[in-house]
């Protein structure tokens, strides 16, 4: 079935440079069905609210046939809705709807790893000698016994299972469930691709690719050097997991990934205005790597690294710091930026969590995202300043959260249902118990609390991304950083022939800035106000003020 034809956003080729992305994960968007779980026709339901933000396209987390190991990340048949979801009907039906209101539709693919449940890796695991005996990562132990290397697990442990009846290991970067497949194998390439031109027939705008820098390993299995302490960071994974202690320079990051980014580019090139973003984990080379996957114009169209959703505090001279490091490592790349998902504990709650005007706090950090230059992913409840969610243990659904709790308590704190009213029971997301469940101080926050209320964070995203879409400058504009004023930053956007001051007060207190050489105007239709005085401005706690150079 080609849908992509009847779509109404096939025109403009260059659409994602500057999109705004709204993430939906499907478990926790709305349950259509009674079950506790969030699903296809949910999402369908709920995209007038999506639309009503003013994004350009949603990011749907897995959807695919799986075991659930993983919620979605560990697929047992790439060209299928788990039942859980619903249908390709349901499917089909969700992208027509999502192209009538205006809105573009990426999906989230998978292709690193499989569930150890799909059957290419049960055909695989069955003798040394069959078909599929090579799609995935085998190895012999060492004479002793032990695993081919020293490689870890981001889950914890050894990257290497080991299994009976091949009698050797298989890798896997993640769960023990979650095999590594071979793409040094040209089949396995050519197998992946097919599922791509198979999502793009049905009408898919484009991708998010996950894990991207993990498709290739060193074929010759060398040990990853360790990493000296003061290297090491917690931006990809937690302080207390051991992975940190390595460099992982031949478990991943490999240069072989570059020639099957450009492959893949070449079957999104066969259909109109599609677009990809690939997720790129690593904690020394984040940036290094997303300039390489976006360079050239025939890989990625854009990458992420976890600058901006790491633990570290997100301060003036960090954000510019993050900004010159890419353009340095990226000059003719693109990013795209988030500073929450579904892997990260929520933004507001990681920077703001003492944080005494909330929403001031939320609007402000909502404001800066969709200022910096780049595209932009807003993760589903964040346009509701949602907190984490603080979990007891037994109610933890997270493997990485069980294998490290209490010291990481996982991301179910960030997975919990949508909150759409606040009269009913669950916050309307379903009328039973959910798969996780809804904080009380959500509910206080729902779409029918803040909806229409001129003051709300709600009305406050769909005011500023309006307001973004009225200035090109902010979408594809370049970047220049001003000195710093204390808390305060201070950039401007520049795109043909508007020049734009944007100056953010990152700090409790009211604070005065001088403006840079100029004659600015202050803009309006924003949400913020300040006090100017010539050239210079007071902005209050949590404010900002925006200018065109006349």
């Amino acid at each position: 079935m080609n849908v992509a034809s009847q779509s109404i956003l096939t025109a403009d080729k260059d659409w994602w440079r500057g999109a705004v992305i709204y993430q939906i994960y499907p478990r926790s968007y709305q349950d259509s069905n009674g079950d506790g779980i969030g699903d296809l026709k949910g999402i369908t339901a709920r995209l007038p609210h999506v639309a009503s933000l003013g994004v350009d396209a949603i990011w749907i987390s897995p959807f695919f046939t799986s075991p659930m190991r993983d919620f979605g990340y560990d697929v047992s048949d790439y060209e299928n809705v788990d039942s859980i979801f619903g249908t390709l009907v349901d499917f089909d039906t969700m992208i027509s709807e999502a192209h009538r209101l205006g809105v573009r539709v990426m999906i989230d693919l998978v292709i690193s790893h499989s569930s150890d449940q799909h059957p290419w890796f049960v055909q695989s695991r069955s003798s040394k000698t069959n078909a599929k005996a090579d799609w995935y990562v085998w190895a012999d132990a060492k004479p002793d016994g032990s695993p081919p290397n020293n490689w870890l697990s981001i889950f914890g442990g050894s990257a290497w299972a080991w299994d009976p009846t091949r009698m050797q290991y298989y890798l896997h970067n993640f769960l023990t469930s979650q095999p590594d497949m071979n793409l040094h194998n040209p089949e396995v390439q050519d197998r992946l691709l097919d599922v791509v031109r198979f999502w793009l027939n049905r009408g898919v705008d484009g991708f998010r690719l996950d894990t991207i820098n993990f498709y290739f390993h060193d074929p010759l299995l060398r040990d990853n050097p360790a990493l000296a302490p003061e290297r090491r960071n917690a931006s990809t994974a937690p302080a207390v997991n051991p992975y940190n202690f390595q460099e992982h320079i031949y478990d991943k990051n490999r240069p072989e990934n570059l020639a099957f980014l450009k492959r893949f580019r070449a079957v999104l090139e066969e259909f109109p205005a599609i677009a990809a973003v690939g997720e790129v984990g690593d904690s020394q080379r984040g940036l290094e790597i997303v300039g390489e996957y976006t360079s050239g114009n025939d890989k990625m169209h854009m990458c992420y690294a976890f600058e901006f959703l790491a633990p570290d505090p997100l301060t003036p001279e960090r954000v510019e710091e993050v900004m010159e490091d890419f353009e340095a490592a990226a000059p003719d790349g693109w990013a795209c930026w988030a500073f929450s998902n579904h892997d990260v504990m929520r933004h507001v709650s990681r920077w703001g969590g003492l944080v005494a005007d909330h929403d001031a706090f939320a609007k402000l950090y909502a404001s800066l995202l969709l200022t910096l230059r780049g595209s932009v992913c807003l993760y589903q409840g964040e346009e509701l300043a949602l907190t984490e969610a603080d979990l007891a243990y037994q109610d933890l659904q997270d493997p990485y959260g069980i294998q490290f709790w209490p010291e990481f308590k996982g991301r179910d704190g960030c997975r919990t249902p949508m909150v759409w009213d606040s009269h009913v029971a669950q916050g309307g997301f379903s009328t039973v118990k959910p798969w996780l469940p809804v904080p009380v101080e959500h509910i206080l926050r729902a779409v029918n609390v803040q909806h229409g209320d001129e003051t709300s964070v709600l009305e406050h995203y769909r005011r500023f991304i309006a307001f973004r879409k009225l200035h090109p400058a902010f979408a594809k504009g370049e970047i220049e950083f001003e000195e710093a004023q204390g808390d305060s930053l201070v950039f401007t956007r520049e795109y043909a022939d508007e020049k734009l001051l944007c100056v953010f007060n990152m700090s409790p207190a009211e604070t005065g800035v001088t403006l840079p050489a100029g004659e600015w105007q202050a803009l309006t239709g924003h949400g913020f106000t300040s006090n100017n005085y010539g050239d210079k401005i007071d902005i209050p706690a949590w404010g900002a003020y925006f200018a065109r150079l006349a």
